[in-house]
Formats: structure tokens, sequence, C-alpha cells
């Protein structure tokens, strides 16, 4: 990847790679979790660790064998000795943690903070690490980064690891080519395929930089601890391929129409190809085109014969599809970095094999509330804003063997019922990303300092 040939506006030398440059191709890593039981400790395993942070800067370099992020919750901010008054000054969703706001996001029933894998949702999630790299070998070195920085440091302690990798062909477990689209931020750098529509302001994914409303963030305090830096929703999710494939079968009377419908439900075919573009057929050409496999908008689809409204793709990205509404699009952007881990069913199976197999997914974004809590709790679950009542997300709602989707067709619509439960959470938290200087802050962190730079 080379970067674009305008000059980057923003300090990317300051804002880790996570939040602005793309996962390797391909990929493979760990999250690792960890949780702090001394202040101190926290803070010297900061000081080890920042070298090995990557920034945004020269990401697309292969001067590094792996990357790594790192990003924190409530608690683990706390743990590490961040006075209380600038803890107060964050958002009330971060402070609250995701598990506390199920209600808003339609965590119930199988998808409830209680059925969630430990320590998602318990105040032992602290520290949060991405790692990156593009062979076994990279990934060992990093892990080996990541290991000395709490090594002796006995009140530091891994609560939780979780592999993952690039399935064949860059696609998800339900066999569609994934990580497809995400907005243009104005003043990364990095290229802009065209269909991306107009570069979104960084403030909408950065603070330090003025958003879509012209307004700069002025919180958390103080400035030296949110500048350049973001927050993400962490998002694990089990995948029920099994069940997708047999309610395909059950509802389709030929393979061909199988694959209709699985591409209705999502909005494009598992090649990549939107339906827009090809209502009728898959077209892997387009969809392998990077250059045209997002250059399309809904304004030739506007009765959605093509798309439905209810597909995922429509839902969580209306494109122009809303510009009559009195909904500014724009303000519920988010950057999404996707991965994948557990092995793949094979091809045919159509009965569950225990497997552990699913996605993980880092929603980044200044405004969690606006960004990832409207988009989940409107566009994901609610079918007012399209018309549909009641009717979610047919893939990823929480739809446990009740969920409708609608397919509009002439002279007749038709819906399909009884969608089941193709996606699990498994676990989530709100975590706080810092610009590399912050973490140095944060590093050195007690009360009187803090408050000089208040």
């Amino acid at each position: 990847m080379t970067p674009m040939p305008n000059v980057s506006v923003l300090e990317v030398d300051d804002i880790q790679a996570t939040v602005l440059r793309p996962r390797p191709h391909p990929y493979m890593g760990q999250y690792i979790l960890l949780r702090i039981d001394d202040a101190a400790q926290g803070r010297e395993m900061l000081r080890r660790i920042i070298p090995h942070v990557a920034p945004a800067v020269d990401w697309w370099t292969p001067t590094l064998p792996g990357w790594m992020g790192i990003a924190f919750s409530y608690h683990g901010l706390k743990a590490l000795g961040v006075p209380q008054e600038f803890l107060d000054s964050f958002p009330r969703e971060f402070r609250e943690g995701m598990a506390a706001r199920a209600p808003i996001l339609n965590d119930v029933g199988e998808n409830a903070p209680e059925n969630w894998e430990y320590p998602f949702g318990n105040a032992d999630m602290h520290i949060a690490l991405a790692i990156y790299a593009k062979d076994d070998e990279s990934l060992a070195a990093v892990l080996e980064w990541a290991r000395q920085s709490h090594h002796e440091l006995p009140q530091i302690t891994v609560v939780y690891r979780m592999d993952f990798s690039e399935l064949p062909e860059g696609r998800n477990h339900f066999g569609f080519r994934d990580g497809l689209h995400n907005p243009s931020v104005e003043g990364s750098g990095v290229p802009v395929h065209p269909g991306y529509g107009s570069p979104i302001k960084a403030g909408e994914f950065v603070m330090g930089y003025p958003d879509e409303r012209g307004e700069i963030t002025a919180s958390p305090e103080p400035e030296i601890l949110r500048r350049n830096g973001t927050f993400l929703a962490f998002r694990k999710f089990h995948m029920h391929v099994a069940a997708f494939r047999k309610y395909l079968r059950e509802q389709a009377s030929t393979p061909e129409e199988e694959e209709l419908i699985a591409a209705k439900m999502i909005g494009r075919w598992r090649s990549g190809a939107p339906l827009v573009l090809a209502p009728e057929l898959d077209d892997p050409e387009l969809g392998a085109d990077a250059d045209r496999n997002n250059a399309f908008s809904y304004e030739s689809d506007m009765s959605g014969l093509k798309c439905p409204f209810s597909s995922h793709i429509r839902r969580v990205h209306p494109r122009d599809a809303l510009d009559h509404d009195l909904v500014a699009t724009n303000l519920h952007h988010f950057l999404r970095r996707g991965t994948n881990y557990g092995p793949s069913l094979p091809k045919g199976i159509m009965e569950d094999d225990g497997a552990e197999r699913g996605g993980v997914f880092l929603l980044i974004g200044a405004h969690l509330k606006q960004q990832f809590e409207f988009v989940q709790s409107q566009w994901m679950t609610d079918g007012n804003f399209i018309g549909h009542g009641t009717e979610q997300d047919p893939v990823v709602g929480n739809n446990a063997g009740n969920g409708i989707f609608t397919i509009p067709k002439r002279p007749v619509r038709r819906r399909l019922h009884r969608l089941p439960q193709f996606v699990s959470v498994r676990g989530g938290e709100y975590c706080f990303m810092p610009g590399l200087r912050a973490l140095k802050w944060m590093a050195g962190v007690e009360a009187e300092t803090a408050r000089k730079h208040a």
C-alpha cells in the first residue's frame, strides 16, 4: 500500500496505527486482555510497551515484524491511577461499560452479558492488546514484546488470550468477502477507492480535530490525554454457520436460489459484488475490484428491488438512501477492524460440529453514543427507519428464532419468517485508545502532575 499524494494533516506519528491503517494482508494475530492489581506496576508495564506500539505513520512500509495496538477500559484507567476528576470527564457510556448498556444495545437473551465469556462484562478487563502480524515468525516476535512488558511484574495478570487469522480468500465464516468498506478519513493519507464517498471529518474518529459539526471534542480532560485518542467498541461474535446454511436450504428450491437469498440478506454476493450493481447473478470480477465494488448508491434502487432495505450493508451504511430523511448519516460512521477466529466449517456440512468460530470487531469512533450505539440500537435493531417495524438485521440481529426478513419483489414481496440466531455475542467492552504522547503521560501519571497539565 502507498500513501495518498496529498500530505496528511493529522498527527499520524501520534495516532495508533490500529485507528487509521488497515490490517496487513494476509494477517494473523492475537488479542490479549490484562488485569492491573498495582498502579505502579501498571505504569511500568506501559513504559516498557510504548516503544512497540505502532503509530499510523508509515504503516504501509514493512519495517516492523508486526503491529501492536493498546486500549484501556474505564476500570483499566482507574487501576493505572488516572485521577478521578479526569475519569469523571469521560462520556457516560464509556464509564458505564458495554455490559451496563445491554438493554440499549439489544444484548438480551442469548446475547445478554451474563452469557459472555470472562472477563467481558467484568471489572477485571483493564488493558486490551491487539497484535497483528503477517506470519508465524513475526507474530512470535511481537508476542515476546508483549510478554516482556509484564515480565516479573506479578501484579499484572493475563486474563484472556484469543488467536485470530485471515480465512481463505479473505472471507468470513459465512463465506462472504470481508472488510470491503470503511469511511474515508479526511487528512489521514490513506488511499481512497471510488465509491467511498467524500472524506469524513477527522474529528468523527480521532479527538483533537473538527468533526462533521465543526466542533472539537472537549472531553475527556486533560487535553494531553484525549488528543489523537479515540474510543472503540470491542465485540466478539460466535457465528452459527451450520444454522445459516440450513436456513438457506429450507427457504430455497435450488442452490442458485440459496445464493440469491444469502446475497439479499447481506446486500452483496459472497464474492463481494454489490446487489445494486449485480442484482441477478454474482460477478466475482466486480467483487474483487476495489475500484468498483463500492462505487454505487441506492439512488437507482429506492424501491429495494435490487438490494432489500433490511439487508445488512444497507442497514449499517444507508449511503444516500436516507438523504431525504431527517438523518445526518455522516454523524453515524465508525471505522471497522474485523478479524476471524476458529476453523472454517467444511463446505457442504449442515450440522454444527461444536467448534468455536466467529469474528471480533473493533468499531472505532470519537463518539460511542452517536456512532456504535446509534447504529446498533437504531439501524440494526429497529426497523422503523425503513418502515419495517420490529424487523432486525437478518444476519447479525438478535432474532432468536422469530425474526422476519422482507425481500421487495413484484408483484408481491417475499417475507422470510422464523429467522434463527445466526450470530451470538460472546463478549464486548468499551475501550479508550490513546495517542502515543498520551500513553507516555499515562505511564508517569500522578495526581499532582496531572493537575499541572489540566
